[in-house]
C-alpha cells in the first residue's frame, strides 16, 4: 500500500531484525525473523500515519528511490 524505504537488518543486542523507516522519524519495527520484522513494520508504517494526521504532523511523500544511487 505505501512505497516508503524499509532499512532491514540483525541487531545482536536486540536479538532480532530491527525494521526501520527512514522517512518516517521514529518509525520502526522488529521480529524474529526477516519476514515478521517485514510484516510489523508494514503495520507499523500505517499507524506512523493515522498518528500524524490525527495529530497535525505532515505525512511525508515517499522518496524516489534514485535520491539513494
Amino acid at each position: 500500500m505505501y512505497k516508503y524505504g524499509v532499512l532491514i537488518y540483525w541487531s545482536a543486542d536486540d536479538e532480532a531484525f530491527v525494521a526501520e523507516v527512514p522517512e518516517l522519524p521514529g518509525c520502526m519495527a522488529d521480529g524474529s525473523t526477516y519476514q515478521d520484522a517485514l510484516a510489523n513494520a508494514e503495520a507499523i508504517i500505517q499507524e506512523w500515519i493515522e498518528t500524524a494526521r490525527e495529530i497535525g504532523r505532515a505525512v511525508p511523500e515517499p522518496n524516489d528511490r534514485s535520491v539513494f544511487v
